[in-house]
């Protein structure tokens, strides 16, 4: 159970087809779900990527700054997630789960002005899904969510994780935004999509975060989440696929390690008010 933020830099290093992968090969136990949500003040990709414009954009972020105005925001939430997983059941087969959940993001950096009480309504909207269904949510912070109004998301997700590509161009963009999120929302980690020549040491000496998780550099089979590309055979058991479900194992282990720590300084704070320090 965790809610991890996934944030990128200039570079397009690879955040949303990062985040799909991830929601696709989550482990999940029955009765849990796991939700991405597009939360790049710079406008989501999945609708005209993945999903090829075929839901048009009646679903997303955009609807949630009405609802939140109305005080609609909970049920309002519910109502604009897809599954990307699990079809009607169809000649005698058993209806597939429903458990991979998209909020799909706004289609237009301009509608992100509107949505100044919406990041903070998401904010403890995913706590409260996390602690009170056991779902797990992961959000995509583009690359700037994770400032700005939108930073609320990244100031109370268990993890906050920084995608990169280990090439020059993308580790020197990289720097500085690792750097201002560890010294504000503390233990971030490093996603490295395995395109350069640099060593994962490397990574962790230039940018001083450590590196959590790794996924190879598969343009093939990244078309299929980024842009609907046909699947290849056996795409659920690619290399990209099967890289994925081990970065979800390890994410979720350092959600916990991060959550713990922050429970116990919270228990600890709470001690010192008590004895009246």
């Amino acid at each position: 159970m965790a809610v991890i933020a996934l944030a990128g830099c200039t570079g397009a290093p690879g955040v949303t087809t990062t985040a799909l992968a991830l929601l696709l090969s989550w482990p999940l136990e029955p009765g849990r779900k796991m939700i991405l949500a597009e939360c790049d003040p710079d406008g989501g990709a999945v609708l005209h990527g993945l999903l090829q414009g075929t839901l048009g954009e009646r679903y997303g972020l955009r609807n949630l700054s009405v609802a939140a105005r109305k005080g609609e925001f909970g049920p309002a939430f519910w109502r604009q997630l897809i599954a990307l997983n699990g079809e009607d059941g169809k000649d005698g087969q058993p209806e597939s789960p429903r458990d991979r959940l998209l909020l799909p993001g706004i289609t237009d950096p301009a509608q992100a002005a509107s949505l100044g009480s919406v990041w903070k309504g998401l904010a403890a909207m995913f706590r409260g899904i996390e602690t009170d269904h056991g779902h797990d949510i992961l959000i995509d912070l583009g690359r700037s969510g994770a400032f700005g109004l939108s930073g609320v998301l990244a100031d109370q997700a268990d993890a906050v994780i920084v995608v990169v590509r280990n090439t020059l161009r993308c580790l020197q963009a990289a720097q500085a935004r690792a750097t201002a999120l560890e010294e504000r929302v503390g233990n971030v980690g490093l996603l490295v999509i395995g395109e350069g020549p640099y060593p994962a040491g490397e990574l962790q000496r230039v940018l001083q975060v450590p590196v959590v998780a790794t996924l190879p550099y598969a343009p093939q089979d990244a078309r299929v989440l980024s842009d609907g590309a046909e699947q290849p055979r056996r795409f659920t058991r690619s290399p990209l696929m099967k890289a994925a479900r081990t970065s979800s194992a390890l994410l979720v282990q350092r959600a916990a390690m991060r959550r713990a720590r922050l429970d116990q300084r919270r228990a600890f704070a709470g001690g010192e008010v008590r004895r009246g320090r």
